[in-house]
């Protein structure tokens, strides 16, 4: 908001005078000791006006100070402004810390995060100002009205004051001539939601889940049975073992893979090793699926019927609140740790030569291979 505002407001001040440069542009820029008459414009790190300006002043930069007389407006956008001259016309400021202790003859606008008025500081009409924090300890000669997180009035306002804040303000007796009115600031809607609606998000869901995890189960099923019984056939006799390798690869390997992508020459790889290991992680529930279905049923019924049943029991199991931190994690380690197992026990090097055993005629090579 106060970027925005500052902009706008030199972005006007801009089009009024189009075609007059800028006649500073250095680190530092001060103007000089001699009268200047007409609009002048200031950009820079640190600008400081300490001359007499004879019309408006726009300046923008890190650090604004007007220490001069200006007889029009002064428009500026800055992280910190700091008014010490006389100002004959108005002020609009935008900034983060934005202090004024010289005297400004008409009204002010401000934003900013802190807007401070000191006790020789002055306004001789109205001040409207939007800001985190807000002391005034000068004199304002008309009304006054804020948005403000944070506001003390130790000085004197003629008029009234009006402000939007959550807090009530610090104001001294006597302090504001006119009335005082607080506004609260407007809250945001309380939206409530049924309990109805919330079980029937939960529902559709769970079914959801249910429908697509199923599918999924249903074509592993179907298209990769041998497979799915290999990688399984590592959870009967030593489930532990898978549980340990797994355990010890969700660890290793994503820091692997994290130490490559820091290396020229590992980055491809690890790009490539990132996508492998994601589809080993998520395929690790079909695997886990496809196991529970061959214990209910201990490998009597098809490929398919144990995926689905197991696909459902694992999906139930994943909607009880805690329960399911626990049935993640053992999916995730025992499906990766089978996965790996059959990797290494498929490894090349390792298989033995065709010829180094005879398959009787007319059985099949791949039943050969699984006994």
């Amino acid at each position: 908001m106060v970027l925005t505002a500052g902009v706008l407001m030199l972005g006007t001040g801009g089009a009024a005078v189009t075609g007059i440069p800028s006649p500073h542009s250095d680190a530092v820029t001060a103007a000089t000791e001699d009268d200047r008459e007409g609009p002048q414009f200031y950009s820079g790190l640190v600008i400081d006006v300490s001359g007499a300006i004879d019309g408006d002043v726009y300046a923008s930069g890190q650090t604004v100070t007007v220490s001069g007389d200006v007889t029009g407006d002064v428009i500026a956008a800055a992280q910190t402004i700091t008014i010490t001259g006389t100002v004959e016309g108005d002020v609009r400021l935008a900034g983060q810390d934005v202090s004024i202790t010289g005297e400004v003859s008409r009204s002010g606008t401000v934003f900013a995060a802190n807007f401070t008025l000191g006790d020789t500081g002055s306004f001789g009409a109205d001040v409207v100002a939007a800001a985190g924090s807000i002391g005034i300890a000068g004199d304002v000669g008309g009304d006054v009205v804020v948005s403000v997180g944070s506001l003390v009035i130790d000085g004197s306002v003629d008029g009234s004051l009006t402000y939007v804040s959550g807090d009530d303000a610090d104001i001294a007796e006597g302090a504001v001539d006119g009335t005082v009115k607080r506004v609260e600031p407007p809250q945001a809607p309380r939206v409530e939601v049924s309990p109805w609606a919330v079980f029937v998000g939960w529902f559709l869901g769970v079914f959801y889940a249910l429908v697509a995890l199923s599918l999924i189960t249903l074509f592993a099923g179907l298209l990769f049975p041998r497979w799915l019984h290999r990688v399984t056939d590592h959870l009967w006799p030593s489930p532990w073992k898978a549980l340990l390798v797994g355990f010890v690869s969700a660890i290793a390997v994503p820091v692997a893979l994290l130490f490559l992508t820091f290396t020229i020459i590992g980055a491809p790889l690890a790009l490539a090793g990132a996508l492998v290991w994601t589809v080993m992680v998520l395929s690790t529930f079909v695997y886990s699926a496809y196991y529970l279905g061959r214990l209910v049923f201990r490998d009597r019924q098809h490929p398919v019927v144990m995926s689905l049943v197991g696909g459902v029991i694992l999906i139930v199991a994943l909607q009880i609140p805690w329960l399911n931190i626990v049935v993640w994690l053992a999916m995730v380690f025992f499906g990766l740790g089978a996965q790996l197992l059959e990797l290494h026990r498929q490894r090349p090097w390792r298989r033995a030569p065709a010829t180094s055993r005879e398959v009787p005629a007319g059985s099949d090579p791949i039943e050969e291979g699984q006994q």
